[in-house]
Parts: C-alpha cells; structure tokens; sequence
C-alpha cells in the first residue's frame, strides 16, 4: 500500500516536473492516466480500512491520558469516514455506481482526512510538550550542581533580571533559545514522534489543496505525498519508528 501511494505522488511529481519543461502532451497525459490508475488501485485495496479504524478508534476509548484519548479516538473516527467516503469513490470510477457525484464525496472524504490529521498534530503537540516539561525539570536537577550553564553553553547566572536596564529583552530571547534547544532535543531523542510531525506535517498540504483552502500546486503535493509515503514505508519496515499507541 505505502509502495503504491509513493508510486502515485512520484507519477504526480513527475507529471508536474514535465509539464513545467514543455514535455509534449500526449507524455504529460500518459503520466495523469498512470496516476489515475494508481490511485483507483489503492481505493481497492483500501476497502476493509473503515472496519480497521474503527477497531483502533475502540482500542484507543480506553487510554488512560484524556487527552491522548481524545485525540487518537476522533483522528480515528475520521479516518474511518474518510475511508468510507473513499469506498464510495472506488464505486463509482469503478463503474459499480456510476451516478455517484465523485466531487462532492471526494471533497467529503478530504474533508474528513483533513480533521484527521489535526487531530493527529495535536496528539504530537501535546507529546511534544510533556516531554519537553520533562525535560526542562530534569535539566533543572542537574543545573541545580554546574554553576548555572545550561544546555548550549549559555550562563544563566549573569544575566539580568526583568527589572535591570536592558535585560528585558536578552532575557527573551535566551528563553526562545532555550525552547528551541528543548524542542530540538526532545525531537532529537525521540524519532518516531519526529517522523510522526514531519509525516502528518507533509500530509496537511494535500487536503488542504484539495478542499481550496491553500492552494500549494501539483508540485508541493506530489512532493509532499513523497515524503510522507517515504516515511510511512519506514515504519513498516522498522516498527519502532511507528509512534505508540
């Protein structure tokens, strides 16, 4: 399936890639019709996912965190209708109902990817988030014995209150900095929530696209699709890189 989804964004990138270098068209639409059969196979073989989703979405009712049950709960829900709304779709360029309006179930199935996939990025902010609460703590234990240098080699026992001429701001600016050196250790220390962000992150655009609300062009979507297929055909064949639950 990640194979085939990464087969169907390269055609789109390449398609894109051809049509901006003047390739002649009967090239542009063999690439289109190539893309098209493509997504029709995936719709295929996407017909028993809406039963999958909501298997998980009653796995994840019982998560202790509310938050995270919440979030995982409703991203599958979503999925489980986007999946459904896809099953229409394969019915009707199928052939199987042919007076199916394929515009208005596909933007219903964006939409509900869309929703999906906040609700996904949310689920990564606040996992974000707790561990960076958790290390902000444990780096004030150790700092509590060094003389005050934090990570970075910034000195922390110099610098000025909010109320010394002038500290205001470096004092601003060396918390963004600080935050920055969190966030980008916690990513660091936790692959799979990273390539979770970047994954949902890649995803984003195509909806968005899709439903009109920001229009980022064959190009960024096919480049986009890419990635995340990438992505996601690395969790399958390293499954610690998979974020749990």
């Amino acid at each position: 399936m990640g194979k085939l989804r990464a087969a169907q964004y390269a055609c789109s990138l390449l398609g894109h890639a051809l049509q901006r270098h003047g390739a002649s068209p009967e090239l542009q639409k063999q690439f289109r019709q190539l893309e098209g059969h493509l997504s029709l196979g995936r719709k295929l073989l996407r017909l028993g996912n809406s039963a999958d989703a909501l298997e998980s979405a009653k796995r994840a009712v019982h998560l202790s965190d509310v938050v995270l049950r919440f979030c995982i709960t409703v991203s599958h829900l979503n999925r489980a209708l986007y999946f459904a709304c896809d099953n229409v779709l394969w019915a009707g360029k199928s052939g199987l109902a042919p007076r199916v309006d394929q515009e208005k179930w596909a933007q219903r199935s964006f939409r509900y990817y869309l929703f999906s996939l906040i609700m996904n990025l949310s689920r990564d902010a606040y996992e974000i988030r707790l561990l960076m609460e958790q290390e902000s703590s444990a780096c004030s234990r150790r700092l509590k014995g060094s003389g005050g240098v934090v990570p970075g080699g910034i000195e922390t026992g110099g610098l000025g209150g909010p109320g010394t001429p002038g500290g205001g701001l470096p004092q601003l600016a060396l918390k963004l900095r600080l935050q920055v050196l969190l966030l980008a250790r916690v990513l660091r220390g936790h692959p799979p929530l990273l390539l979770d962000v970047v994954r949902n992150a890649c995803d984003l655009f195509i909806p968005l696209d899709k439903l009109g609300l920001w229009r980022c062009g064959p190009g960024i979507v096919g480049l986009c699709g890419l990635v995340s297929s990438i992505l996601s055909i690395l969790t399958l064949i390293y499954p610690w890189l998979r974020l749990k639950p």
